[in-house]
């Protein structure tokens, strides 16, 4: 692969400075993260800001293409939804340390909301406590951490390979598939995974054409649970970053998402 190819994950929402819309209050609300699903409404149509403790990786469902708008910069996630849309459950991971947060999206007309923080429980000095979080949170991937499993089985060296019982390699068809719409790119699965119901995918995208294109989940043909690219940005073919990877998360294996669909 070429050298552009091995730097780390950007998720598939483009990370871009966001301001509040004018009239938004400037004081946040603060909700403390207790392990229970955040639940945030979206007012349709105002942007609302979140404020996590850490920077974050954000995992947005691909069912809310086209009815959200995801920004996050610094540890503020800017969302706007386009359209109401009921409770959907957004995997957020903290990238330092791996901590996983969830929230539940819910959008609905009205007027714009407050930001919100979140905040962080006091780090317990129970060292028995920090190893029951340690095993809970590794007890099952979620989307975040198992498309990380995958680039790092990918790209890390081979005593930096993290190794899950409960993930298996599936075969998936070396074979091109038309999964891009509206531009020259080329796409190859390359291996698959499944972990319990769910099979995450790396595929390889190549830019064909002469100009260069950033990348869109809107884009993508038939219906994953989660996308993330390698890069958001393709330079023209020839160049040395027209190609970038990327991870796609499933219900079904890879071919049967695919072929199945046509």
């Amino acid at each position: 692969m070429r050298p552009g190819f091995l730097t780390s994950l950007l998720l598939f929402a483009l990370a871009a400075l966001g301001v509040a819309q004018a009239g938004e209050p400037a004081s946040p609300d603060r909700v403390l993260w207790d392990r229970t699903p955040i639940r945030i409404a979206l007012p349709v149509g105002h942007e609302r800001i979140v404020h996590f403790p850490v920077e974050v990786r954000v995992g947005v469902p691909a069912r809310l293409e086209g009815l959200l708008r995801t920004f996050n910069v610094d540890g503020s996630v800017y969302w706007l939804a386009h359209a109401p849309f009921e409770s959907v459950r957004v995997v957020i991971e903290g990238l330092d340390d791996g901590r996983v947060y969830l929230v539940d999206l819910e959008a609905r007309e009205g007027d714009a909301l407050a930001p919100l923080a979140v905040m962080e429980r006091e780090t317990s000095s129970d060292p028995r406590r920090g190893a029951r979080d340690d095993a809970e949170r590794h007890q099952n991937l979620d989307y975040v951490t198992l498309t990380r499993f995958a680039a790092q089985q990918m790209y890390a060296p081979e005593r930096l390979r993290p190794s899950h019982p409960g993930v298996v390699r599936t075969p998936v068809a070396r074979s091109e598939v038309p999964l891009v719409r509206g531009a020259a790119v080329r796409a190859e699965p390359l291996i698959s995974w499944r972990h319990g119901a769910m099979y995450v995918t790396v595929v390889k995208l190549v830019n064909e054409s002469a100009d260069p294109l950033v990348l869109d989940p809107r884009d993508l043909r038939y219906d994953w649970l989660a996308a993330t690219f390698q890069h958001a940005r393709l330079l023209p073919a020839g160049d040395e970053a027209d190609t970038t990877a990327v991870y796609l998360i499933s219900r079904r294996p890879f071919d049967e998402t695919v072929w199945g669909a046509r």
